[in-house]
């Protein structure tokens, strides 16, 4: 029973401060365009004051914003403080070690969570839950140095707190790949995921091009080591033999880098790096310090207990690889010269695998935790004075505690995965965890649950123009756009706006409700709504432009929505559709009056109507689908069923006038629009 790895924790104590100093420092950037009085959700709307007091307010929203009236700021100015006092804490924690303290993590916790708590659909994402439940457990894992004059350098208890970083990273990794199947998406059960993946993801590396022009056998059997990392691999998080704990470490860090390779993820990946740390011990941290003691040379014969464990070692890899082949029917074609692949499971088998793994994984965690907390009495048991061991004793009976409520309480959202097993948890864990869930300490987890794009990847784009008939593509810093521009590396800043731009584009418009006030702000010719300038580029807060049609505000708006692949032959994004835009292929217009804003002039909503979607009726569902969905701002519509401007209806190469083909495929949108049967 060693010590508690002291190394590890220090360097996944300052790995996570450096992810504070990413997620600070990017939202302060994005503060006035997002939540500013004339940005596109203000903040304001959220700290309304109601008829409860004031520590009432604060615990039903818990937020230090509300404390800004009392200091002479307002929510926008709060939020910019909050911010930058997080940006100069979690830097502090990075250089300096003795600032990675208890106190501190603490504080940035509660600035997080303060931001958080009026940050609506811009701070919803996955990666924000976890650094606010990462966050919560540095807490307890850090030591407390600057209360006290004299610090040991680490405590009996510390490896249990140590370890519910290690049971966070297992949730996340096991829910993330077993959502993939659960979803019944297609793509992830014929492992051709990946072959979307790359140029449909919302913000691609230049590097995303290449992964893309991998072979298709390849890109399946990737998917099939991405299941095996995802939900195999996690299990060895907890195995009592080293090797494996390190083996499990280096395949989660390979996953992690080749999506930094290939997407900007913000800092997500960094974090989940952060959280491997927690499979790590000093002796290894050691050997990348070169502060590794080297070991005397290890007697022969070895030892029973050596060579059982290597056999369990080589016996588990064995299993890994028997499983793999079976599970996804892995074999060579030695005529091809490539490795075939395919789901050998159906979706009931796995179901039922999952109610069988279920529970007994919770045990297996629970087994775990079981064994630090033995493990850590002991060494409690070990300290040398009665005063000192008394003091040790109380120490692990407090973080002991608190690891076990911790750890039930985590086990509502994890169970999501399989709601049998979740209806089988105590009661009294059901009400735990109601009564911590504004707090954000635990939160479930599933990325990529499925692929978008398929068939080609959506995209939205805004157009301004005075006149209605020269349309200038207003476009984004880091969202696709200009065909002739690579893709960008962003990472670890995240473009909040970009990424919820993404996902305009594929849901219905009821989902993307700031969608139109964010048209709304760009009419009004707000710094806020513009946030460009018509030269160069110049970022001003979230909405950062590359260029605008004017100097001044545009009186007219409109999205356009395409379909983009990328090139087999060049690194560009091309598009199937849109017109007017420079892309690749035909497109139709469609005009709808104002939205009843007082905004000015009309709003014109263009929408991707290529030959292919209109003229198969096959396709016809999805075209109506996307007319629907991708355009938020299809709210009201010229009583005559063509558009009011036949010259905006025709194709855009300038013809007269709409030809009867197109306006029967006009009438259609339109009366799709308006929920007319079709």
């Amino acid at each position: 029973m060693g010590e508690p790895p002291r190394l590890a924790r220090q360097l996944l104590l300052g790995g996570l401060a450096a992810a504070y100093v990413a997620a600070f420092a990017s939202l302060y950037l994005q503060i006035p365009g997002l939540y500013g009085k004339d940005g596109i959700l203000p903040a304001r709307k959220m700290l309304r004051v109601s008829g409860k007091g004031f520590w009432e307010q604060l615990r039903d929203s818990p937020t230090l914003l509300w404390f800004g009236p009392r200091l002479g700021l307002d929510t926008e100015q709060g939020m910019e403080l909050l911010c930058l006092l997080g940006v100069l804490t979690s830097f502090g924690a990075l250089v300096l070690e003795p600032l990675r303290d208890s106190l501190i993590f603490l504080l940035l916790r509660m600035l997080y969570l303060s931001l958080y708590q009026v940050g609506q659909v811009f701070l919803y994402f996955q990666w924000d839950s976890l650094l606010l439940e990462t966050g919560f457990l540095a807490v307890l894992v850090a030591p407390l140095h600057l209360l006290k004059w004299r610090s040991t350098a680490w405590r009996p208890h510390d490896s249990i707190t140590f370890w519910l970083m290690r049971w966070l990273l297992f949730r996340l990794m096991f829910a993330s790949g077993v959502v993939k199947l659960t979803s019944r998406c297609p793509t992830w059960w014929g492992l051709t995921a990946l072959t979307y993946h790359y140029e449909t993801q919302c913000i691609p590396t230049p590097a995303a091009w290449f992964a893309h022009q991998l072979p298709v056998w390849l890109q399946k059997f990737s998917v099939v080591v991405t299941y095996v990392i995802e939900i195999a691999v996690p299990l060895l998080f907890f195995s009592p033999i080293r090797r494996l704990r390190l083996f499990a470490f280096y395949c989660q860090v390979l996953l992690q880098l080749l999506i930094i390779i290939t997407g900007n993820y913000n800092f997500f990946n960094l974090l989940t790096i952060v959280l491997c740390f927690s499979l790590l011990d000093d002796e290894h941290v050691g050997l990348w310090l070169w502060r590794g003691k080297r070991k005397p040379a290890s007697a022969w014969p070895p030892s029973l207990l050596s060579v059982l464990s290597t056999l369990l070692e080589l016996t588990v890899y064995g299993l890994f690889i028997y499983w793999s082949i079976q599970d996804f029917g892995l074999h060579f074609n030695w005529e091809k010269q490539l490795i075939e692949s395919k789901t050998a499971f159906t979706y009931h088998d796995f179901i039922q695998w999952l109610k069988t793994v279920t529970l007994p994984v919770v045990g297996l965690g629970l087994l775990s935790l079981a064994w630090e907390i033995l493990s850590a009495m002991y060494r409690c048991a070990c300290v040398r004075g009665f005063p000192w061991k008394l003091w040790a004793t109380l120490q692990w009976a407090v973080f002991a505690a608190a690891a076990a409520g911790m750890f039930a309480v985590s086990l509502v959202p994890f169970t999501y995965i399989e709601y049998e097993s979740n209806g089988k948890l105590w009661p009294s864990i059901h009400q735990m965890f109601g009564a911590v869930e504004r707090y954000q300490l635990v939160n479930s987890y599933g990325l990529f649950r499925r692929m978008t794009g398929v068939g080609g990847r959506p995209e939205v784009v805004v157009e301004g123009s005075y006149d209605k008939e020269k349309w200038t593509e207003i476009e984004f810093m880091y969202k696709p756009g200009n065909v002739s521009a690579g893709p960008p590396v962003v990472a670890p800043h995240q473009p909040r706006l970009d990424w919820q731009m993404w996902f305009a584009a594929l849901g219905d418009h009821t989902h993307s409700p700031w969608f139109t006030s964010f048209v709304y702000r760009l009419l009004q010719g707000k710094k806020e709504g513009e946030g460009a300038t018509h030269a160069q580029p110049l970022g001003t807060g979230a909405l950062t432009l590359r260029s605008a049609p004017h100097p001044a505000h545009p009186v007219n708006s409109q999205g356009v929505l395409g379909r983009g692949h990328y090139s087999a032959l060049s690194t560009e994004l091309v598009t199937s559709g849109g017109c007017g835009l420079g892309l690749r292929g035909t497109g139709r217009a469609v005009c709808v009056r104002s939205l009843g804003l007082g905004l000015r002039g009309e709003l014109w909503v263009r929408i991707d109507m290529s030959r292919a979607v209109f003229h198969t009726t096959p396709s016809l569902p999805l075209c109506l689908k996307l007319a629907s969905a991708l355009s938020p701002l299809l709210l009201s519509c010229p009583t005559s069923p063509v558009p009011c401007s036949a010259a905006r209806a025709c194709l855009c190469s300038g013809s007269p006038g709409p030809r009867p083909a197109q306006t029967w495929e006009a009438t259609l949108l339109w009366r799709a629009a308006r929920g007319l049967p079709v």
